[in-house]
């Protein structure tokens, strides 16, 4: 069981650094920044993906996990002031993407993240890991669509034109 809340630490650790690194290179993921306050980002978010008719079927609370983690492992760093992923998915995108190729499925559910850095709770990240388009034609052009229903969901809750 330690060695499980270990890995799990040390997971939100390299996925924390990687987001500071990703506003220099974003091949991997995409992160936006906003100002405000993380629950009406975070309910602007859950709107943008509704209103698409899509539904969230699970929220991780990620900073929560390693603040109650990290005690038990003797560290009580705050790597996060609030920290949150929404998993979903779409019925009509995701097929497409997996007729195209069905080991598409590794990038389903789709997932979102916001969080807020300990020294700037005003600071809003808002994030997700870019599908690399891969293999057939049919299968880049399904996985650039999950990219652009991503980003579009982002976009919209961070009023973004």
């Amino acid at each position: 069981m330690n060695r499980l809340i270990a890995l799990a630490l040390a997971c939100g650790l390299y996925a924390g650094t990687l987001c500071v690194v990703a506003a220099a290179d974003d091949a991997h993921l995409k992160l936006y920044t906003t100002k405000g306050e993380f629950a009406n980002v975070k309910d602007d978010l859950m709107l943008a993906i509704t209103g698409r008719g899509l539904v969230v079927d699970h929220n991780s609370y990620i900073g929560a996990m390693l603040d109650r983690t990290g005690k038990d492992l003797g560290t009580t760093k705050p790597v996060f002031g609030q920290a949150e992923s929404l998993q979903f998915c779409s019925a009509t995108v995701s097929r497409r993407m997996m007729e195209a190729d069905p080991a598409n499925i590794v990038f389903c559910p789709y997932i979102i993240v916001l969080y807020t850095l300990p020294n700037d709770p005003k600071t809003v990240y808002v994030g997700y890991r870019r599908p690399q388009p891969v293999g057939s034609a049919a299968s880049k052009a399904s996985l650039k669509e999950v990219e652009a229903l991503l980003d579009g969901i982002v976009k919209e809750a961070l009023n973004i034109k």
